[in-house]
């Protein structure tokens, strides 16, 4: 490993974005931006990629950037990165900064990195109901909440309420067998009325949710 290989892995990073495609012909990509901030993917400057299967930390440089109305992403241009088969190659790496290169952040406002896990507490009932594991941009920032709380598949349902000893053995192989239904998710406005504490020190927010909206 390099001098500079070892400085980037004991570098603090800071995930601005996700490559998430090929744009075109000339070896544009596409980012998924997690960050907030137009200037990380306009601003010409140094950026540095992660690859998704060895995680390798790479610097590279951003030659300039534009946003797609409509779509929540970005197209931008990297050096080197010339033909289509070169911008494929990228999909999935993270686009990264370090840790210590954060813009400042006028009161209220959070670093879509910082709120990523954080607890979601329900100060109606102090019931800690899920966890952020995404930020989505409609008007208003709404936040992904991963509920603990997860509906129990039907085939569990069935197990439960059926004499196993009546079912066969290829019949409960099936049963057992680990089913693919979604985690179950809300999504709750980025609002001082809905979101009243943004607790960052002890990883939590609390909410006071309107009716209906953990019901939905």
């Amino acid at each position: 490993m390099t001098i500079q290989d070892q400085q980037a892995y004991q570098q603090k990073w800071l995930e601005i974005g996700t490559i998430v495609a090929a744009q075109g012909l000339r070896g544009e990509v596409r980012v998924y931006p997690s960050s907030d901030f137009p200037e990380r993917f306009l601003e010409p400057g140094t950026r540095w990629l992660q690859h998704p299967q060895t995680e390798n930390i790479q610097e590279i440089e951003l030659l300039a950037g534009r946003y797609l109305p409509g779509k929540n992403l970005y197209v931008i241009t990297l050096e080197t990165i010339e033909y289509r088969d070169q911008a494929e190659a990228l999909k999935g790496c993270k686009l990264l900064v370090p840790d210590q290169d954060r813009p400042k952040l006028s009161d209220n406002e959070y670093h879509v990195a910082d709120l990523i896990n954080l607890e979601v507490l329900n100060q109606k009932t102090g019931e800690n109901i899920g966890i952020v594991v995404d930020i989505f941009y409609a008007g208003n920032d709404l936040l992904k909440v991963q509920l603990h709380k997860q509906p129990e598949s039907q085939e569990n349902q069935e197990i439960r309420e059926n004499d196993l000893s009546k079912i066969s053995r290829k019949s409960k192989r099936r049963k057992f067998k680990k089913n693919n239904i979604q985690p179950r998710t809300i999504l709750i406005p980025f609002v001082k009325e809905i979101v009243p504490v943004v607790d960052l020190a002890h990883g939590r927010i609390e909410i006071m949710p309107p009716d209906g909206l953990l019901s939905n």
